[in-house]
């Protein structure tokens, strides 16, 4: 019986020390981490209905704005009772005010809207994969080419299905259709924004000082690739809805068991693969930047119209080279520093 020998890794040893890295993540002992092990379960949307938690809140808000309204009338009254003019410009400050905050309000309503609309997209697409007519298929595509007319990257999907309308008369082949090409240039977007905030959390946080500074950086790109992939897949959430999004994202991450790496993991990750041969700090960027990485997943799954079906789900496995070649340039760069000095 043969056995299939791996191919010998490429390392520099040109200064004669054993801190070489190689740059192929395949050819450092992937074998020996369990790299989709990482990625996070599918995250589901979750449906929300009123509770005594929202009833209290609700009940709270409502006295809180009829003490301050009253609050309001009488400071109103006291400019009056010392002079006019300073009674209507206190009450032309409140109407701008309260005009500001109705306008606010009902910003953030819109976005609160425009995710649940996301979200009535993907219940709706998974009822039209289950029927062989293509009617609630036809009512998904509407809806999508709403959702991306906008975007210049799905212009040419959008023409191709509307020149296949009506000759596609079988509803789970225009859903895959749907996905495969009016998501499919989206989804590559979703990725390179996922790559992007992870490198930039992989450098950042390998360089800070503090970690104080590492759970800060880390909390404001998780927020902004949070919002950033929302937008991109036509939710367009306020800060309501982003708060809301990542709330959820962190909910599954926790109640799955994914919030953070395993300690076995990250003593495999650090140990035995590519990561060993890196400094520490560069060791723990590369496990920030895939922390957060997972964390996009998670949103790319709760802020996509579509579930996975015909594409190809993000994994880990996808970001983890380029993270590891980003700090491989780190540790040479750090290697030169040392031999100059």
């Amino acid at each position: 019986m043969t056995k299939n020998h791996r191919k010998p890794a490429a390392f520099d040893v040109a200064d004669g020390d054993d801190d070489s890295l190689p740059l192929d993540f395949a050819e450092a002992g992937a074998d020996t981490l369990p790299v989709e092990a990482l990625t996070p379960p599918v995250a589901e949307p979750r449906r929300r209905g009123i509770s005594f938690g929202r009833l209290a809140l609700g009940a709270f808000g409502l006295l809180f704005s009829l003490a301050f309204a009253v609050w309001l009338d009488g400071l109103i009254a006291s400019f009056f009772a010392r002079s006019i003019w300073l009674g209507w410009l206190a009450t032309a400050l409140t109407v701008v005010a309260v005009g500001s905050l109705v306008g606010l309000a009902v910003r953030e309503i819109r976005s609160l809207m425009r995710l649940d609309a996301v979200h009535a997209i993907r219940e709706m697409a998974e009822e039209a994969r289950l029927e062989k007519l293509p009617k609630k298929a036809k009512a998904v595509q509407a809806r999508l080419m709403r959702i991306f007319a906008d975007r210049p990257e799905t212009a040419r999907a959008r023409r191709q299905l509307r020149e296949l309308d009506g000759e596609v008369i079988d509803g789970p082949h225009l859903m895959e259709l749907m996905e495969t090409q009016l998501l499919g240039p989206v989804d590559q977007e979703a990725r390179r924004l996922i790559l992007n905030a992870s490198k930039r959390v992989s450098v950042v946080t390998a360089l800070s000082p503090r970690a104080l500074i590492d759970i800060g950086y880390v909390l404001f790109e998780a927020m902004r690739l949070i919002r950033a992939l929302a937008t991109l897949y036509g939710g367009r959430p306020g800060t309501l809805g982003a708060i809301r999004l990542a709330r959820d994202v962190v909910s599954h991450l926790a109640v799955t068991g994914s919030l953070a790496l395993g300690d076995g993991v990250i003593q495999q990750l650090m140990g035995q693969g590519l990561a060993s041969k890196l400094s520490a700090r560069l060791g723990e960027g590369v496990v920030n930047g895939l922390m957060t990485a997972r964390i996009g997943i998670a949103a790319m799954d709760l802020c996509r119209p579509l579930a996975f079906h015909s594409l190809k789900r993000p994994g880990i496995g996808e970001f983890v080279g380029d993270l590891t070649r980003q700090a491989a340039g780190g540790r040479q760069d750090e290697k030169k520093e040392k031999s100059r000095t």
